[in-house]
């Protein structure tokens, strides 16, 4: 791709749409384009199709999905999967009809079996049963990437997948019902640091293990893909190193300055034991991550704090 090349990114105003849309720009990149879901319902197959057809982008990055923590997931099974069925499958088939150079599918770490071997290789892929949590999302990023390698495969276009571990920063959902878990952290020490150092609680026993990627970083990996042509289909990106849920919760406890106490709640679900990704495929290609968890926090936290006031606070 030269810098004037037309890139298409869906969920521009999303969490990593929005770091790929900054680190493109910053990249020099002078000719994105961004539809809100007002302007286009990228479930709707018809106005998808129109629309590439129309606007002739020379590489699609699609890095819209319907995305939450463990209780939206085991709440709203239908839509976690049907809506990001339609929105990749419209976005892939169309890139494909209209002859899109260049398309890069995100997807999440959970494609990978439960109990997978750590840490976790691409060829993991579809070896043994998902974590019941969250496979109906799970399922739907399997389809996407499968879907890209067979076009891959069959017609020898320049689509892959990358597949981040756990993402968080800037433009982050701080919504407790919906939330990941370290932006879930940060609200909740946030909120009980205001109301008198109230105890926390948090789900589970703090045992499982978990990586965590800066979004820019993911950003960074997304130019790297735009500028250089992949040789393999699917790319783990991660840090290579990760942490107990317990000492997450004790970094932001700290960079948010709550001292109140840390209550466990062990009735609720742990999820998968542990998650860590090998991403030395991608290392070795020349992408590697930068930013620091303890950077990332705080730099998360001073966003939190410069938008807050689109947060409702939680009373404890």
């Amino acid at each position: 791709m030269n810098k004037e090349s037309k890139i298409y990114i869906a969920g521009h105003r999303g969490m990593v749409g929005s770091a790929v849309w900054r680190a493109l720009t910053a990249a020099g990149y002078t000719n994105l384009i961004g539809k809100t879901s007002a302007e286009l319902d990228l479930r709707n197959q018809a106005d998808v199709n129109q629309f590439i057809a129309s606007e002739k982008p020379d590489a699609i990055i699609d890095a819209a999905a319907k995305v939450g923590g463990i209780l939206a997931n085991n709440d709203f099974p239908y839509p976690f999967l049907m809506d990001n069925l339609q929105i990749q499958n419209n976005l892939i088939q169309a890139a494909h009809e209209h002859e899109v150079q260049k398309f890069i599918f995100l997807g999440s770490s959970c494609i990978y079996p439960k109990l997978a071997p750590q840490p976790l290789k691409e060829e993991y892929l579809l070896t043994g049963p998902l974590e019941t949590t969250n496979e109906w999302y799970a399922i739907a990023k399997i389809a996407g990437v499968k879907a890209c390698e067979a076009i891959r495969k069959q017609f020898g276009k320049d689509f892959v997948s990358l597949m981040p571990t756990n993402l968080y920063g800037p433009y982050d959902n701080f919504d407790l019902k919906t939330s990941h878990v370290l932006p879930a952290m940060i609200r909740k020490f946030h909120d009980a640091k205001k109301n008198n150092n109230a105890e926390v609680t948090l789900w589970g026993s703090g045992t499982p293990m978990r990586e965590f990627l800066h979004v820019d970083d993911m950003a960074q990996a997304v130019v790297f893909a735009v500028e250089n042509i992949l040789p393999k289909h699917l790319y783990n990106v991660g840090t290579g190193s990760d942490l107990t849920i317990k000492e997450l919760a004790e970094t932001i406890q700290k960079a948010i300055g709550h001292t109140g106490k840390i209550v466990w709640d062990s009735s609720k679900p742990d999820g998968t034991p542990r998650k860590l990704m090998d991403s030395s495929k991608m290392n070795a290609l020349g992408w590697e991550s930068k930013i620091s968890l303890i950077k990332g926090i705080q730099g998360t936290y001073n966003w939190f704090l410069e938008n807050q006031g689109q947060f409702k606070e939680i009373r404890l």
